[in-house]
């Protein structure tokens, strides 16, 4: 069976959502080894194997976290000449995309970005699925030359559960590390609340909730719900909200189980980033808003009247 990397998104031993899904996609074209850049993989182990990572080649070297990219792409260059896999999967993330391209120029590959489905094709190899036009058009690409090299977007494939060994063997970098280096970390802040990109809830506010005063109601709402906080960019330009929160084109993609859109008209940059989610709930004062095109449930009334309704009801059942 052929062999498919996948290079895993962690924070220490933490595997994150989108190496789920990335060893969901491996399952279709042959058997998913792990690549682990870093410590930590004793203590993921047991993840990649609940996704069915039949290995994982564990490169242990703390300096991983000390360099920019560079060295995982080489590292990774290094197991493709070794280990001739059929396919590399990545995460589409900025770090991610950044690798896959330093790998494509490595092995003298193609490379396809922004995928947000993978199948197999007549011959067998990996057909990509594309949004492109902000998600109005759907393009299939496929690599033709060397190794395939594809970043996926996160939440585009739901993670599905299958057992795999993840036996760990210990690889090591030939080549020094080299590039740009890293002088220092700074932690940002978190709440309560889940990560935006991996919340199986998101409550996100647009302009409509007209200013940062009252995005308030959308944290209270998220808080409620147990929610994840979204917006749109028209929230972030305005710095109402810091921009890592912003969901679209040009921000993060989210597909959750529930996706609360208040206040927002629902242009085609903000659709691009979570038309996947399960279900969509709008609430708009402008009947005529695109955003219900898309929607699920749809309520037209000012949200500063509707929510606090929200807010009054969760309250209640609460309390039940």
């Amino acid at each position: 069976m052929a062999e498919i990397l996948v290079l895993a998104e962690h924070t220490g031993g933490e595997v994150k959502k989108v190496t789920c899904e990335l060893l969901t996609l491996a399952r279709r074209f042959g058997e998913p080894t792990v690549v682990w850049a870093g410590p930590g993989a004793e203590a993921g182990r047991e993840r990649c194997a609940q996704f069915g990572a039949a290995r994982i080649y564990a490169a242990g070297d703390a300096g991983f976290a000390d360099y920019v990219v560079a060295p995982v792409a080489e590292l990774l260059a290094q197991l493709v000449r070794e280990k001739a896999p059929a396919l590399v999967l990545v995460a589409g993330t900025a770090e991610g995309k950044e690798i896959a391209a330093r790998l494509a120029v490595k092995t003298d590959s193609g490379i396809i970005t922004d995928a947000t489905d993978l199948t197999p094709g007549d011959d067998g190899a990996p057909v990509a699925e594309q949004p492109i036009f902000g998600g109005s058009t759907i393009v299939h690409s496929r690599v033709r030359r060397g190794t395939p090299v594809v970043a996926v977007r996160p939440n585009s494939v739901p993670p599905q559960p299958a057992p795999g060994a993840a036996e760990v063997t210990p690889v090591s970098l030939a080549a020094a590390m080299d590039g740009a280096r890293i002088t220092g970390r700074v932690v940002a802040e978190r709440g309560e609340r889940p990560e935006l990109t991996e919340a199986s809830i998101v409550v996100s506010g647009g302009r409509g909730t007209g200013g940062a005063e009252g995005f308030g109601l959308i944290e209270r709402l998220a808080d409620a719900l147990g929610a994840a906080v979204g917006a749109s960019r028209a929230v972030t330009d305005a710095g109402w909200y810091p921009h890592q929160f912003q969901v679209g084109q040009t921000g993060k993609t989210v597909s959750p189980q529930l996706y609360m859109a208040i206040g927002i008209s629902g242009a085609i940059q903000h659709r691009a980033g979570m038309q996947t989610a399960k279900t969509i709930v709008a609430v708009n004062k402008d009947p005529e808003a695109p955003i219900f095109e898309l929607a699920d449930f749809g309520i037209v009334g000012d949200l500063f009247k509707v929510v606090p309704q929200l807010l009054d009801e969760i309250d209640r059942r609460k309390r039940l």
